[in-house]
């Protein structure tokens, strides 16, 4: 053969061999994995119920339905307040609840959803995504519970919750029973309030039946749908326990790192955008639902400032306790309070100035 059509040849068998290596895609094989996810909601919340159907579904987009996680409501993987345990068990590799429901087995617990008089919702995620509290929280979930957390939803600063008659003084709590779960649920106990922790899906009939005389829960979209004007007249606000909260989603550690790297990933962000679109939808039907409640007859009544002043200084004294023999909750409640006191002095700089004069004209 010459020389010449031996190059030719030789650049036309390469051209074809790069052709294919171009056009001929290779076989990918995903993983296939289906979870079932325990939540602590009722299905009749289409916000945080809501929040963990929008989870699954970013899964299963962000994994090309290699992933597929299904929810399921309060009491059928698990009762509403125990979501947790059956994840730290691993009869359930994930789930999604508020994590002070669970300050019996940690008071840390309680910083992954809210401490009374605490952050807000914006400095509560500076705080987890900037500051170090995730980090922090996530290192000590491994090491109590065996499992890894990320939050996955927020409520906003929440209402005062319904009472059956007026409050106006802190004896107007002595005796009273009240749903409350968290360091709210302490401090009010301080207060000389008998307190009761209960899922959503079972205060109404708490309240109707007279087992519980006052009830929180979220606000007036939630409230409104779960029916508490009927049974109770009364609706105080602000919730001093829950200015900021966030929920979560919690997967057992053992399942997590079996998990190829793509879907621990997805599992990140699909959990992030629920924090930020669970906001979003509790902001834009709140409004709309206290005019429905106002035009029902309830009574909207602020809590007094002996009351809110009561309980602060019990919150603090709280605080203050757990730090002392808890040397876990003394690591991040000083990481929280030393975030908390740079921040509010930003936010009480700007951000209250500019709402002060936009919502009163002052």
């Amino acid at each position: 053969m010459r020389r010449r059509d031996f190059l030719k040849a030789a650049a036309k068998s390469a051209a074809v061999g790069a052709a294919s290596t171009v056009f001929t895609a290779p076989t990918v094989v995903r993983a296939q994995v289906r979870w079932q996810m325990a939540t602590s909601w009722p299905v009749s919340l289409d916000t945080i119920y809501g929040a963990t159907e929008f989870f699954a579904q970013r899964v299963a987009a962000l994994t090309d339905g290699g992933f597929i996680i299904e929810p399921q409501p309060a009491g059928k993987l698990a009762p509403g307040t125990q979501v947790l345990d059956v994840v730290s068990q691993g009869s359930v590799p994930i789930g999604h609840t508020a994590s002070y429901y669970y300050i019996g087995k940690s008071p840390i617990t309680a910083f992954g959803t809210a401490l009374p008089f605490g952050l807000s919702v914006r400095q509560q995620n500076a705080w987890f995504y900037e500051g170090g509290g995730l980090e922090l929280l996530q290192e000590i979930y491994a090491k109590k519970f065996n499992v890894i957390q990320f939050p996955a939803g927020n409520t906003g600063v929440q209402m005062g919750g319904w009472f059956r008659k007026p409050i106006n003084a802190v004896r107007d709590l002595q005796g009273l029973k009240m749903r409350i779960p968290g360091l709210g649920g302490e401090v009010m106990k301080r207060l000389g309030v008998t307190v009761q922790t209960l899922p959503g899906g079972e205060i109404f009939q708490a309240l109707q039946t007279g087992a519980v005389d006052a009830a929180e829960w979220v606000g007036p979209y939630d409230d409104e749908k779960l029916g508490f004007y009927k049974v109770a007249k009364y609706y105080y606000y602000p919730g001093w326990w829950e200015p900021g909260p966030s929920l979560e989603v919690e997967v057992n550690l053992d399942e997590w790192n079996r998990l190829p790297k793509a879907y621990q990933e997805a599992i990140r962000s699909a959990a992030m955008e629920a924090n930020m679109v669970m906001m979003a939808r509790y902001d834009a039907r709140n409004a709309a639902a206290l005019e429905k409640l106002r035009k029902e007859g309830v009574v909207l009544r602020r809590y007094s400032r002996s009351i809110l002043d009561a309980a602060k200084r019990e919150a603090e004294k709280l605080f203050e306790e757990y730090a002392a023999k808890d040397p876990d909750f003394k690591r991040v409640y000083d990481s929280w309070k030393a975030f908390k006191a740079q921040t509010d002095r930003w936010f009480g700089l700007a951000e209250l100035s500019m709402q002060t004069y936009q919502f009163t004209g002052r």
